[in-house]
């Protein structure tokens, strides 16, 4: 999952910056620019990756500022979403379901970046600083960008614009900026780096995590072939593979779900409610450790109401197609539900039979 942003990341970097130079620098230029900074930053580990977050998103939101003000006058304040009701209901579920899965894999990583916090650090801090980071950022960069979606219909050169890449539509909605616009454009181009190096980070640690010959291997190698994959696969892929992992990349939230879900009640049903507290000492003692019937089965459960509920290009599951005229994601909420229904009961047998 992480790969995949880190290489979606890389071809828009490249779109932009092409855009900037005028094609005088090719998409392909750009994604080895992107994915050599990503790797930079990434490799130096956790320290530069929050020294370069704490700083990075300053300028980055001072260009999304201006770029409102370049671009405002064009939004379509007026426009309504179109069909009946049902279709424009069904679409809303699947435009939520895309958004949520965008930073729903944050969750899978988060613990990566607060490891080496204080261990007297409040939780409150810890959980309004995740989701203060995530949300609102996410809320406030989609809503600019429904702004600029309403008026590409209305104003030919974005039309035009929108047919090239996403990286000319931005620059066509900073026209009239001169140089300066060109200027900021660039620093939201390089906004591919503060949102993938530490997704570049946790994919090494990921990676680790498979076994203890995969944990052999030191972090920052595993960033460097990290970053190369990622180099190869924008450059490659360039002109076709972001369609695909916009197709794709969505889907990760159908894991990611069931997986929280059963995280979730296993802490609060059999270890907070109980006041039984976690072991961290078994951490990787496979005879200490859960045995994991439960989890595995509750998770393919929650897997089979993700199929049953997804709505991509390449399937709509029978119960999707059910929302309103034409079908909307609901997978992540059949995923949840499945998995949350499931796991406590198996996990009480699991716990009576094993005791662990």
């Amino acid at each position: 999952m992480q790969l995949g942003w880190g290489i979606i990341g890389c071809v828009i970097t490249g779109q932009i910056i092409s855009a900037v130079n005028g094609a005088g620098l090719t998409i392909a230029v750009g994604c080895i620019v992107a994915a050599l900074c990503i790797g930079l930053v990434a490799t130096f580990g956790i320290a530069i990756v929050h020294t370069y977050e704490r700083y990075a998103f300053v300028p980055q939101m001072i260009a999304l500022f201006v770029l409102i003000g370049s671009a405002a006058r064009n939004f379509d304040h007026s426009a309504v979403s179109q069909g009946p009701p049902g279709t424009i209901t069904a679409h809303r579920c699947s435009f939520f379901a895309l958004e949520y899965a965008s930073v729903l894999g944050f969750g899978a990583v988060a613990a990566d970046f607060f490891v080496y916090y204080p261990t007297n650090t409040p939780k409150y801090i810890t959980f309004w600083t995740s989701f203060s980071g995530t949300w609102l950022a996410s809320v406030f960069c989609n809503t600019v960008g429904v702004g600029i979606a309403t008026a590409v219909p209305n104003v030919p050169a974005w039309t035009d614009a929108y047919a090239v890449s996403s990286g000319a539509l931005l620059l066509a909605a900073y026209k009239g900026l001169g140089g300066f616009g060109g200027l900021c454009l660039v620093i939201l181009a390089f906004g591919s780096v503060t949102g993938n190096a530490p997704c570049t980070y946790a994919a090494a640690l990921t990676f680790q995590a498979l076994g203890r010959y995969a944990k052999a291997i030191p972090r920052w190698m595993w960033c460097i072939v990290i970053t190369i994959v990622e180099l190869v696969c924008s450059v490659a892929g360039r002109n076709h593979l972001f369609a695909v992992f916009e197709n794709f990349l969505p889907i990760m939230s159908y894991w990611v779900s069931p997986w929280l879900t059963i995280l979730l009640e296993e802490q609060l049903l059999f270890h907070y409610i109980q006041g039984v507290p976690f072991d961290w000492t078994a951490w990787e003692d496979k005879g200490r450790l859960p045995v994991g019937f439960a989890a595995l089965f509750a998770f393919i459960c929650g897997w089979a109401g993700a199929i049953i509920g997804m709505k991509q290009g390449w399937y709509q599951g029978p119960v999707a197609m059910k929302v309103g005229n034409y079908g909307g994601d609901i997978g992540a909420w059949l995923s949840i539900a499945f998995a949350c229904v499931t796991y406590p009961p198996l996990r009480y047998l699991e716990l009576k039979r094993f005791r662990r």
